[in-house]
């Protein structure tokens, strides 16, 4: 079974207002490591450093975007979420998933590269502990280890290419 961990709230809130987290891990900064499912000239795919479920990855543009709608043209739109659709039925199809959560968060006070978290819910998940609850901060984040998460970003990226 897989633990939970009190998330650091004033380590993350520095490192993520430090720098772009999504520009320093294209530009292969040590300090925001991530492991890499996919990347093309559109977008990039890696799992959460901090995630709420087991399968929960980012999708993010290459080029530094901010806001989810208006930094975008409909064809641009549309090509980051044809990623997004890709990486959502790869990750479907690695994982058990009751409900593929796709939502962006972030804000222009810290996360300010707009991206998509892919949050898979198991089955099983009672509905008091879905939705919104998935995310809370109040329940940590999950204590994975390192070696599986490589392979499921290694396995998501398989299907991707």
């Amino acid at each position: 079974m897989t633990s939970r961990v009190t998330l650091d709230s004033d380590s993350y809130l520095a490192l993520t207002r430090r720098a772009c987290f999504v520009c320093e891990l294209l530009a292969g900064n040590p300090d925001y490591p991530h492991h890499v499912a996919y990347r093309d000239d559109v977008a990039i795919v890696f799992a959460s450093r901090f995630p709420s479920v087991a399968g929960h990855f980012l999708v993010a543009p290459v080029e530094h975007r901010e806001h989810a709608i208006t930094d975008f043209t409909p064809d641009e739109y549309a090509a980051i979420q044809h990623v997004v659709h890709r990486a959502g039925t790869a990750l479907s199809a690695v994982l058990p998933v009751e409900r593929l959560y796709v939502l962006s968060l972030g804000s222009q006070q810290a996360n300010r590269h707009v991206h998509w978290h892919l949050a898979p819910l198991p089955p099983g998940v009672p509905y008091e502990e879905q939705q919104i609850a998935v995310f809370e901060a109040s329940r940590g984040v999950l204590d994975l280890p390192d070696d599986e998460v490589a392979d499921l970003a290694r396995r998501v990226g398989q299907l991707m290419a």
